[in-house]
């Protein structure tokens, strides 16, 4: 298709289903050259290698459990995180876009989101996705709530300020990078049969790690039940297709709803964009006023850029901690550290 038609499609709010996989191609693809340039980072700072990477800020994206105790940290204390600055400023981007876009990080940004779509595109395709009933599909959704209650308790309500800051301080804190790097390199036999079964499980069953078991999403979900945004459906314009509900990543009966306001919902527009029927579906600001659908990726993408932006330009990018100290620590014994 010429890149005129397509942009054509886009303002008419089709075609937002291609701009959404490119948009997170290129995310992952991106957070997969970050952690190559990360191994190489690691392998200098470890005494493996004498050729010298610089740490890329970026793979702390990965450490979402260590943004939320320095963010409990920084409304206590008004001082930012120096360790994982970046994992701070991500894991705030993406709370300000649930609250506003609803799950935009989820759906544009993610890169474990765009590999479950893809695993739940293959498995559309090759006729394995199956359709569990309505009671199984809500008892599906229950773990990630309970990991995210769990994590919420440790940190939100047990963690006090002297036990948020001995973690800081602790060689685990520093290297946790390291660790999840190791996670992937030198996965234990459970850890590798645990990670298969996922990924076969995904191609069963739609969004299988996103809408089971993910608490970072639980957590985008329930803050996006504040956002202004929604879609919204008129029933006199419905001609009962279900393409709404096939489509949706979050299994979501569009079809039968006035207002999508589910925190399964993760704002990528797949539902109105698919719609044949005229001014059935639409994309809702306050007001009932209607907005173009490319307004939301655009919006996502530029409140993401602004958080980085403003973190680079005010120094809470860049870990502080010096590299002789990420030598030390990094010779630690990754397999045999513990979390304190």
């Amino acid at each position: 298709m010429p890149p005129q038609a397509f942009l054509a499609d886009l303002r008419r709010g089709r075609r937002i289903n291609v701009l959404r996989r490119i948009v997170q191609a290129s995310f992952t693809l991106f957070c997969l050259y970050s952690g190559y340039r990360f191994t190489l980072f690691y392998l200098w700072a470890s005494g493996r290698s004498e050729t010298f990477v610089s740490r890329p800020p970026s793979v702390e994206a990965f450490l979402p459990i260590g943004a939320l105790v320095n963010l409990k940290r920084l409304l206590l204390t008004g001082q930012f995180d120096p360790i994982h600055p970046a994992g701070l400023t991500i894991f705030m981007a993406a709370l300000l876009i649930a609250l506003t876009l609803r799950k935009g990080f989820c759906g544009w940004i993610c890169p474990v989101g765009f590999a479950s779509n893809l695993a739940e595109a293959a498995g559309r395709k090759l006729k394995l996705l199956l359709t569990p009933p309505a009671w199984l599909d809500r008892l599906l959704l229950a773990p990630k709530y309970l990991l995210l209650l769990f994590f919420c308790y440790l940190i939100l309500l047990r963690m006090d300020l002297a036990a948020i800051e001995t973690f800081n301080s602790t060689t685990y804190n520093l290297v946790v990078d390291a660790k999840m790097l190791y996670f992937f390199l030198a996965p234990s036999t459970l850890t590798l049969w645990i990670l298969i079964a996922l990924a076969v499980l995904s191609f069963f069953l739609r969004n299988f790690w996103c809408r089971t078991l993910c608490p970072y999403g639980a957590l985008l979900g329930l803050l996006a039940l504040a956002s202004p945004l929604r879609v919204r459906r008129e029933e006199k314009n419905c001609i009962s297709c279900s393409k709404c509900d096939r489509v949706c990543p979050g299994a979501i009966r569009v079809s039968v709803k006035a207002s999508v306001l589910s925190p399964e919902c993760i704002g990528c527009g797949e539902c109105v964009s698919i719609c044949p029927a005229k001014e059935c579906l639409t994309l809702n600001a306050p007001g009932r006023r209607k907005l173009p659908l490319p307004a939301l990726p655009a919006a996502v993408l530029t409140f993401f850029f602004l958080f980085y932006g403003w973190a680079l330009f005010t120094g809470h990018w860049h870990s502080q901690v010096p590299l002789e100290v990420l030598q030390k620590a990094y010779a630690t014994d990754l397999e045999t550290l513990q979390h304190p």
